[in-house]
């Protein structure tokens, strides 16, 4: 076989290849965070007419301003209420630090299905508001990046959970705590390695890194510090 004849065909392999190569980085970066907006807008709707259609009063009174949630008395949770059903959404996010217009629903379980659309609730842990830890997990990267800016939380951070009834602004405690996959102790009830000793109300965000990796999770603890109403209107931290 000539020798232009190997060059010509290996430099076709090479454009081939490398055509392919940039397809897919369009639609790894590009194409996933076009549908996961879809995808999230589509829950968020979801959850939006059903609450329109099913309007309830709040979950529990909210906290005055001189007292803290976490000193309240604890109604636990609700014996009527209707279990979380899988890769379905049942509450939003606001995260301010990330940007006045960043909103995720928040969908039961974490499976790689439910992430694509959304934030996903470790299934077995607490729901907002209740005594206990309320764990998210979400992607930094690919399906929208919600969580790409999750090392900027800082201490004193709002998160603001609403779940149709009641709004809840957590705390961030302190900085992203860098863990391995396997440390499960970050969404117990008291995480481990949060700063945290007794029974609460808290929140854990989970996601992966190094950014584009995923050898190991950035934890972000929080604790509830208000309760509001969905009748009263937005939290202060989201006015504005």
């Amino acid at each position: 076989m000539p020798v232009r004849v190997v060059v010509r065909t290996f430099s076709e392999l090479c454009i081939t290849v490398g055509a392919l190569i940039i397809l897919f980085v369009v639609y790894f970066l590009f194409w996933t965070g076009v549908k996961a907006a879809d995808a999230a807008e589509g829950e968020i709707d979801t959850l939006r007419s059903e609450w329109a259609d099913e309007p309830v009063a709040p979950a529990s009174p909210p906290a005055s301003p001189e007292t803290s949630p976490s000193k309240t008395p604890d109604p636990g949770p609700d014996p009527g209420a209707a279990p979380y059903r899988a890769g379905r959404p049942f509450a939003t996010m606001h995260i301010p630090r990330f940007g006045a217009d960043w909103e995720w629903p928040v969908l039961e379980n974490t499976a790689v299905t439910t992430l694509q659309k959304g934030l996903g609730h470790y299934s077995g842990t607490a729901r907002p508001g209740d005594t206990g830890n309320f764990a998210v997990a979400g992607h930094r990267r690919t399906y929208g990046d919600p969580f790409k800016d999750f090392p900027r939380l800082r201490p004193g951070d709002a998160v603001v959970v609403n779940d149709g009834r009641t709004w809840f602004t957590y705390r961030v405690a302190k900085k992203p705590y860098r863990t391995v996959p396997s440390d499960t102790a970050v969404v117990d009830p008291v995480p481990r390695g949060s700063g945290f000793e007794d029974a609460g109300r808290y929140l854990t965000l989970t996601t992966c890194e190094p950014e584009w990796g995923s050898s190991h999770r950035l934890i972000a603890w929080a604790q509830l510090d208000a309760t509001r109403p969905v009748s009263d209107g937005r939290p202060p931290e989201l006015s504005g």
